[in-house]
């Protein structure tokens, strides 16, 4: 007889299961950004910098980190945010870990973990509770991660919010395709285009989701006065 638990039916109830639990997890989470990028740049790398910096600045200004939880660039960005959280206590270095074949392992940085089966509502969780998205050069994860980011953004699944792509060297030859072949095609429009944006350093890149954040802060605060 068929073990019921091994069955298509009661996957549905594990995928319940880990999205109430991830709700729950991030439930605290605050004001946060989600970073993106490749596991296998090394501590030293430019990048790798430029992520230290960005969780750093992140957390300095009250907003949690999260990110894949993995090496390369998502232990940069945890890394500068755990160092950053000494001071302040509200903002948190999140990681979202993954089961993969071959053992992805939650880097030292990581203050809050939550382990994921289901790749689906991993990536649900980091958009969903994301004030801005800002990504560094990566390998087909990382790409995956910003193509689902902005084709919820144009198809108006989820609200436009700051997509920032650091490193104009790795990103340009990427997006000149869109322009000009894509583009040619009739295969976007051009207003698909400022979906994104490019810069090269850590300052610029905060600055940007600051300006959104506060912009939305502003709209809120601004929507209850005149509720009154």
């Amino acid at each position: 007889m068929e073990n019921f638990m091994m069955t298509e039916q009661w996957r549905v109830f594990r995928i319940m299961a880990e999205y109430i639990e991830s709700i729950q997890f991030m439930a605290n989470a605050g004001t946060s950004v989600s970073v993106f990028g490749s596991a296998r740049l090394k501590e030293g790398s430019k990048y790798y910098k430029l992520g230290e910096k960005i969780g750093r600045l992140l957390v300095a200004k009250g907003i949690s980190v999260i990110t894949g939880g993995g090496p390369g660039i998502m232990e940069a960005a945890n890394k500068g945010a755990y160092q950053a959280a000494k001071r302040r206590k509200k903002a948190r270095s999140i990681g979202l870990n993954i089961e993969l074949p071959y053992e992805q392992s939650p880097n030292s940085f990581v203050t809050h973990l939550k382990t994921f089966h289901y790749f689906f509502i991993r990536k649900m969780m980091f958009v969903k509770y994301a004030k801005a998205i800002i990504i560094l050069p990566g390998g087909y994860g990382t790409l995956d991660e910003f193509f689902e980011v902005i084709t919820l953004a144009q198809t108006g699944k989820i609200k436009k919010i700051p997509v920032v792509l650091v490193g104009s060297n790795f990103w340009l030859p990427l997006i000149s395709y869109f322009r000009g072949h894509i583009l040619q095609e009739g295969l976007i429009e051009k207003d698909d285009l400022d979906l994104f944006t490019v810069t090269d350093t850590a300052e610029e890149a905060v600055s940007l989701v600051l300006k959104h954040i506060g912009r939305t802060t502003k709209s809120l605060t601004d929507n209850l006065a005149s509720s009154h």
